[in-house]
């Protein structure tokens, strides 16, 4: 198991549940279908969804959900992934772009897009680029 694994209440399990499974491309890792939970694993990513109930309530909830983060998610084919998501009708939050992000002395670059899942849960999926050394100007490249 990961170190941190974030885990999403949703509104509707079985909506959720093929929304990564069956359009991103999840697997089940192992479930809980009684308690409608499930634990997801793709290309070592790992996230849990659990039907919303009072436990973890610590406030009224409201969509979209997970205001303020997203969840960068590293995949080895994400080309699949946005067919998948073409197919089935589900509009890209921020379309595909080439981002490049300095990290010391280098820039990091990243084939990305952004997506909601039936929450509204923010997901940033992306395939790497590689690396290329910093201009001593600063400025960005891309």
């Amino acid at each position: 198991m990961a170190k941190l694994v974030p885990e999403l209440l949703v509104s509707n399990h079985a909506a959720s549940l093929d929304f990564y499974v069956r359009i991103v491309g999840f697997a089940v890792k192992y479930d809980r279908p009684a308690e409608k939970f499930a634990y997801l694993d793709l290309d070592g990513v790992e996230i849990m969804i659990e039907q919303e109930t009072d436990f973890w309530l610590t406030a009224q909830r409201e969509k979209p959900y997970g205001r303020g983060i997203n969840l960068q998610i590293e995949v080895n084919d994400l080309d699949g992934i946005l067919a998948r998501l073409l197919a089935a009708n589900i509009p890209l939050f921020r379309p595909v772009e080439e981002a490049w992000y300095r990290a010391g002395g280098t820039y990091s670059g990243n084939r990305q897009f952004l997506v909601q899942d039936p929450d509204g849960y923010l997901l940033r999926f992306f395939q790497d680029l590689g690396e290329n050394p910093a201009p001593n100007s600063g400025r960005i490249v891309g």
